[in-house]
């Protein structure tokens, strides 16, 4: 940990109680959408996040971070401080075995006595707002406006389009767009990045100014489907043609070089199941590579727009006086969208394609893959849904007002914690007696330097989402990942030595994987957790809902068109026997 006593100082007087400092902090919360711990530039990345890069060099970097390795829940648990069971969004809807509809913690929406960070700080007299990906229900009650924002423009689904208000997948209809609460389109020549910071700076606009503001931006960058203005991807062109293999040995190696895993740890084989890629044909594996560009250039297109917002902030004199938190919401997303003619279909139907030609541009579903997946998690192992670090560990920046500069923190931390952390810099009141506790911890202490750590050796992080699980104690990890990408079995890491989950202790170590099952029985009663049916399987979830989905969808439509097709032959009937009457047939 870099630290001088001149930074702890000004990091002390910043988060003075509110009597002692007049103006309390601004903050802004953007969440990156499936990025992986090492894609932003300043972690060692092939994108160029220079916005970004600053924001971090000036404040504090997180190397040991975790979240859920899913949306919704990360996002639940990042609005409010709660474990995400506590929440209601203990998974995503997409996912969501029928044995667990309706369940408390199961509901998909945040539950009564779930406080987001807006409700909280209103009290403390800040104005509140978003824009971005909401994705925490789909109820009249459930959208931002519900839940203490003052003005949002919020995306209620996984994802959508980047460049056209339509659905990215069959899941969904359209793309549910609404601002303060009410269903709303997209400007002409929309660009998911740079709307979202356009919206943001027009609500920074309204209201009073003298008041402090909480701005919470959610990003579409890097979620499926992948696309960014050819004047990015174009940068990245030759970036990724030595393929996935190099590129995660690469990244494994700088992992090393920049001291985020013990030098010599081992990285993990690639599963069976994924291609290497000299199994590519020269076609395919430009095509891939392809892909991979345009993920680099989404970031750095993203990267471009949040470089937009802070400039507005430091023209409008508000720049220093805000802290700034960036984060991922969970791994990257190891999804194809070459391997299912129903999808190929659907798509062809909706106007995008998969094509070399066009690649990251409007109408291409752009997506990585698994191996492409794995490539970015490295050092780690796996990806997104799963509870392997890849899909867990990630990015988080803490910058500006009060921040040191040049901190690299390797304190153990949560996704839960940065709700208590702001409202803890806001001096925010606690004035809801109805309210549900957080779980998070405060990070202000350790940002302060008055501590190395919020958790102690024998505390213990437990992340369940869907089935795969992280228990996260002490120098040792137990995980379980669920089909398709996981096996279900459960194994035992020593992580400290080990990050990259290589070598399975469950059998060497018995009373550590004992332990471990314990602080997962008692954290599975403590939150209300219900395990996943025998067999489960997120795949075959997704297709169930999206049939229902469509099923509820068309059926009236189908209805429609058949009474009318029965009217047209009762009809025509009626219409040939009177003919037949007249000739006197």
């Amino acid at each position: 940990m870099k630290r001088t006593l001149a930074a702890v100082a000004f990091g002390l007087a910043a988060f003075a109680p509110a009597d002692a400092q007049a103006d309390k902090p601004n903050f802004v919360v953007m969440l990156i959408d499936d990025a992986a711990f090492m894609d932003l530039g300043i972690y060692g990345g092939e994108a160029r996040t220079p916005n970004i890069d600053a924001l971090a060099s000036g404040g504090a970097m997180f190397t040991h971070y975790y979240t859920s390795p899913l949306c919704s829940p990360s996002r639940a648990m990042l609005l409010t401080g709660m474990d995400n069971h506590l929440t209601g969004v203990a998974t995503i809807p997409e996912v969501l075995p029928k044995e667990h509809e309706g369940k408390p913690g199961y509901t998909m929406s945040l539950e009564p006595g779930v406080l987001t960070l807006a409700t909280r700080l209103k009290p403390a007299g800040y104005r509140t707002l978003m824009t971005g990906k909401w994705h925490l229900g789909s109820g009249k009650d459930d959208l931002p406006s519900a839940h203490g924002f003052d003005h949002s423009f919020a995306l209620d689904a996984s994802g959508a389009d980047n460049f056209e208000d339509k659905s990215y997948m069959p899941y969904y209809a359209d793309a549910p767009w609404y601002e303060d609460g009410k269903a709303a389109g997209l400007p002409d020549n929309f660009y998911s990045s740079e709307f979202i910071v356009d919206k943001m700076v027009e609500y920074l606009g309204r209201g009073d100014a003298s008041q402090p503001f909480f701005a919470y931006l959610a990003f579409q960058a890097i979620h499926i489907p992948v696309q960014a203005p050819r004047e990015f991807i174009q940068k990245y062109e030759g970036v990724y043609d030595a393929g996935w293999d190099e590129t995660r040995k690469a990244r494994w190696q700088r992992a090393q070089q920049l001291g985020y895993i013990p030098e010599g740890a081992p990285l993990a084989d690639m599963p069976a199941h994924l291609r290497s890629w000299s199994s590519l044909t020269p076609e395919e594996q430009r095509l891939y590579a392809a892909r991979m560009e345009a993920n680099a250039a989404m970031l750095e297109a993203m990267d471009f727009h949040i470089g937009r917002l802070v400039e507005h902030l430091r023209e409008t004199g508000q720049l220093d006086n805000t802290v700034f938190i960036i984060t991922s919401d969970n791994g990257p997303e190891p999804s194809r969208g070459d391997t299912d003619e129903r999808l190929a279909f659907w798509m062809r139907m909706n106007g995008y394609h998969l094509d070399l030609k066009g690649v990251g541009e409007k109408g291409s579903w752009g997506f990585i893959g698994p191996e492409w997946a794995m490539a970015a998690a490295s050092p780690f192992d796996k990806f997104k849904f799963l509870g392997a670090e890849g899909g867990v560990r990630v990015p988080l920046i803490v910058s500006g007002a009060g921040i040191p500069e040049g901190l690299r923190l390797e304190a153990r931390t949560f996704v839960t914690d940065i709700a208590p952390t702001l409202l803890a810099m806001a001096d925010a009141p606690d004035t809801f007696s109805d309210a549900k506790p957080m779980t998070g911890k405060n990070l202000v202490p350790l940002l302060q330097g008055s501590v190395d750590a919020v958790r102690g050796p024998e505390e213990a992080i437990v992340i369940e989402v869907s089935g795969n699980v992280a228990v996260v104690k002490g120098d040792y990890k137990l995980t379980r990942n669920q089909k398709p990408h996981g096996d279900g079995q459960w194994r035992l890491y020593n992580i400290a030595q080990d990050p990259g989950e290589v070598i399975d202790l469950t059998a060497s170590l018995p009373e550590v994987r004992e332990d471990m099952f314990r602080e997962y029985a008692d954290y599975s009663a403590r939150v209300g957790l219900l395990e996943v049916p025998e067999g489960y399987d997120s795949i075959a979830e997704v297709t169930r809902h999206t049939l229902a989905r469509q099923r509820a969808q068309y059926t009236p439509y189908i209805i429609g068109a058949g009474i009318g097709l029965v009217a047209l032959i009762a009809g025509l009937v009626l219409l040939f026997r009177r003919r037949k009457r007249r000739t006197g047939g």
